[in-house]
């Protein structure tokens, strides 16, 4: 199977750990230039460092921004137009979550900050590629949503509402900007990253047991996906949500 990236360009938001990381990797592996986007420039550029070392031949450029600033997302397009002349694929991989507990109590500035990194990012990045390289080139889009963006959740009700809305954005997006551009978007079940530490640490064997593939998700396992979805290997393909979820949400549930 041709994966199609080779000589391409990714622009991978959330870049320094975790999904993003792993798929910055994964790309790379197939070829493909990548510019790291984070918040921190230091994580970048060490980020860039190790890409570099251990994938020679493809170009990085760490670019430091806020998600959900739109200035700063039409610069760190502008810079890779600038260094590869143009973007092929965009990964919405930043996320965040700084409120557990019961949806009718959550504060308005958390729940401001949650929509602006989890939902508005989304269209934020999407605009600035497009009219910044993709309504002339094409290319493929990737955002990461959530398996809480199908069901309902204690503590985490309103990331879920966000991730949701990320299922629904992509839809919407596929519709608009097809054929130039494909949009499909991961549900990833709980992986073993950062964002998601307190709800798999201390108690990953119990998880584990609930998982039909017997264990808790790897960055690796969706950076794989994601690679597909940017490539030309899903070229009829757009306007999806694929799980990857170790097969957790097809879990048989006991009845009396």
């Amino acid at each position: 199977m041709q994966i199609g990236l080779d000589g391409r360009t990714a622009l991978v938001t959330g870049a320094s750990r975790g999904i993003g990381l792993a798929t910055a990797a994964a790309l790379a592996a197939e070829g493909c230039n990548v510019v790291l986007v984070s918040r921190r420039q230091e994580s970048l550029d060490a980020v860039a460092a190790e890409l570099s070392a251990a994938y020679p031949s493809v170009g990085f450029l760490p670019f430091a921004a806020h998600v959900g600033d739109p200035d700063q997302a039409q610069a760190a397009v502008a810079a890779a137009v600038d260094r590869f002349g143009q973007v092929d694929v965009l990964l919405n991989n930043a996320g965040t979550n700084p409120y557990y507990g019961p949806m009718v109590d959550i504060d308005v500035a958390r729940a401001e900050k949650t929509v602006q990194v989890n939902q508005l990012s989304i269209v934020l990045w999407t605009q600035a590629v497009w009219h910044g390289s993709m309504a002339r080139h094409g290319g493929s889009i990737v955002n990461i949503a959530s398996v809480g963006g199908l069901v309902t959740e204690l503590g985490i009700g309103y990331y879920n509402a966000t991730k949701a809305a990320v299922i629904h954005l992509t839809r919407q997006f596929s519709a608009e900007l097809a054929p130039r551009v494909r949009v499909n978007a991961i549900a990833p079940g709980i992986v073993r990253t950062q964002l998601a530490r307190a709800l798999w640490e201390d108690h990953e064997e119990t998880l584990n047991k609930h998982i039909p593939l017997g264990r808790i998700g790897e960055p690796e396992d969706i950076a794989k996906t994601a690679v597909f979805l940017a490539g030309d290997a899903s070229s009829w393909l757009t306007g999806q949500t694929i799980v990857v979820d170790g097969g957790a949400l097809v879990r048989p549930t006991l009845t009396a």
